[in-house]
């Protein structure tokens, strides 16, 4: 197997093995590390179909990280797709209706599908440490919409050598979620909540990283900058990886003959999710068409269906809030491919979007992208969508997973040929259990969002997760809330301690 190198986006002379990319977790240019070749796998799905979620990992995040041993990666795969989650297959395949599937990716220790990735990135990152003798310890810089801030702490609690201090907007995530996060413990895990959103909070991150006077003054104090967004290419990798353990599923229940093309859906915010999905297109997995689901936030839908990527629009605050972003950061590594891997042209439309808030694609990048479909699904069609497909099949929808089912049947309606479907499933219900039980009876009144725990378990009869459970007791242990102006010293301050 050849080695893969990876390169920035903005830059074709920044070039870093795979383990320095996960360190890095931005490029000092402010780009986004991305393979310059993909790797070439045998896809055999009449021996996938056999095989567990850990073996897929194993092939495909080997693939792509080959400056790390066979070894390596099976210790990251195994130490992070454990008894953590509640289902042994990891990521179940559900059939919801006709040719309708869902992928579960919400069986991890914080029932959102972030777990996916923010399992293994702590080994990743730790064994990339290890591997270039780092003398700093690692300082995990990250923003969250909500499900990205609990995982990562999950994920690097009193993990040695490295702090992670999440930055989330107030006000502005469920109460679920914003306990999951307030309540973490581990002593190098901080939280902050910021009088902004969350574009806000990743602007004011991704500045820290590309600041070079923080970046010394980090250093002085014995620390170094990583990311857990899924701008770190440690981050994006695992993800590629449930999308063709889920083709293999599909086979082994007889849903797809070999070499027969799915279709997939994902609800989508920062745009890395349904990346992983073009990327496992990319390496041979049967794939037609990519479905983008959006929110009332819907940069991304006029992006794919006019060529322009604007983020000079109002910001909503809705019922599926991990999506509510305007600053799509991963669609910067999906530029780079649409302009012939010009770092040039990439970093001239980055700087665009930063300077005047909007870019336009030409159209041989728009005919490009001719596999991409984007939907958008309001509040109200939200709940009715949770609604009726509790009516109709007896499945319980969490919001963002209700905006791809509505926009896979607004695809549907426009397709002519219909193969079997993907549809990425990002949340549990418990996690946004009152927009989710004022879906299913709207009459209901609800005096917190544990009282609308109770009712979905008594409505629903699905088991209350115990990450949910535990919540009504824990003590909040985090309670910083700060400017956006405040967040480098905001962040120096819990070095300094």
């Amino acid at each position: 197997m050849s080695n893969i190198v990876y390169q920035s986006t903005r830059d074709h002379n920044n070039r870093v093995s795979a383990s320095q990319a996960i360190l890095k977790g931005i490029a000092e240019d402010g780009g986004l590390y991305i393979p310059t070749t993909l790797p070439s796998i045998r896809l055999d799905w009449d021996s996938l179909k056999d095989a567990s979620y850990q073996e897929i990992a194993k092939l495909v995040i080997g693939a792509f990280l080959t400056d790390f041993t066979a070894e390596e990666i099976a210790y990251c795969v195994d130490a992070a797709y454990d008894d953590k989650f509640d289902d042994q297959r990891i990521a179940p395949v559900v059939k919801l209706q006709d040719n309708a599937y869902v992928l579960e990716l919400f069986h991890g220790n914080t029932i959102a599908f972030k777990d996916m990735a923010l399992s293994i990135l702590p080994y990743l990152l730790t064994t990339a440490a290890k591997k270039h003798q780092l003398a700093e310890d690692i300082v995990i810089l990250t923003a969250t919409s909500g499900d990205t801030g609990k995982a990562a702490m999950a994920g690097f609690a009193d993990v040695p050598g490295t702090k992670i201090i999440v930055f989330y907007p107030d006000k502005a995530v469920s109460k679920i979620q914003e306990l999951q996060m307030t309540t973490q413990m581990g002593e190098n895990t901080h939280v902050v909540a910021i009088k902004g959103n969350f574009d806000d909070a990743q602007t004011a991150v991704k500045a820290m990283f590309n600041d070079v006077t923080m970046i010394e003054t980090v250093k002085s104090l014995g620390y170094q900058f990583s990311s857990a967004n899924s701008i770190n290419i440690g981050r994006l990798v695992p993800q590629v990886a449930y999308y063709v353990y889920v083709y293999a599923q599909l086979v082994k229940q007889s849903a797809l003959s070999v070499n027969e093309l799915m279709d997939v859906v994902v609800p989508t915010g920062n745009f890395g999710n349904i990346l992983a999905a073009y990327y496992a297109k990319q390496i041979g997995t049967p794939i037609r068409n990519l479905i983008c689901a959006s929110n009332q936030n819907n940069v991304l839908v006029d992006f794919f269906n006019k060529g322009v990527y604007n983020r000079q629009r109002p910001f909503y605050v809705t019922n599926s809030p991990s999506m509510d972003i305007l600053v799509s950061s991963n669609l910067e590594r999906l530029i780079y491919h649409l302009t012939g891997e010009n770092t040039d042209e990439t970093s001239r439309l980055m700087q665009q979007l930063m300077t005047h808030g909007h870019y336009t694609i030409t159209e041989s990048m728009q005919h490009q992208l001719s596999d991409f479909f984007a939907y958008e699904t309001s509040q109200a069609q939200t709940i009715s969508t949770i609604k009726e497909m509790y009516e109709a099949t007896n499945y319980t929808l969490d919001p963002h997973t209700a905006v791809a089912v509505h926009a896979y049947q607004q695809y549907q309606g426009m397709i002519h040929e219909t193969v079997p479907t993907i549809i990425a499933a990002t949340a549990s219900p418990f996690k946004f259990p009152t927009t989710v039980m004022s879906a299913l009876d709207e009459t209901m009144c609800f005096a917190d969002d544990f009282d609308s725990v109770q009712q979905l378990h008594e409505q629903t009869g699905i088991a209350i997760p115990s990450t949910v459970a535990e919540l009504t007791h824990l003590p909040v242990r985090h309670q910083t809330v700060c400017e956006i102006s405040e967040m480098q010293d905001t962040v120096l301050s819990f070095l300094e301690d």
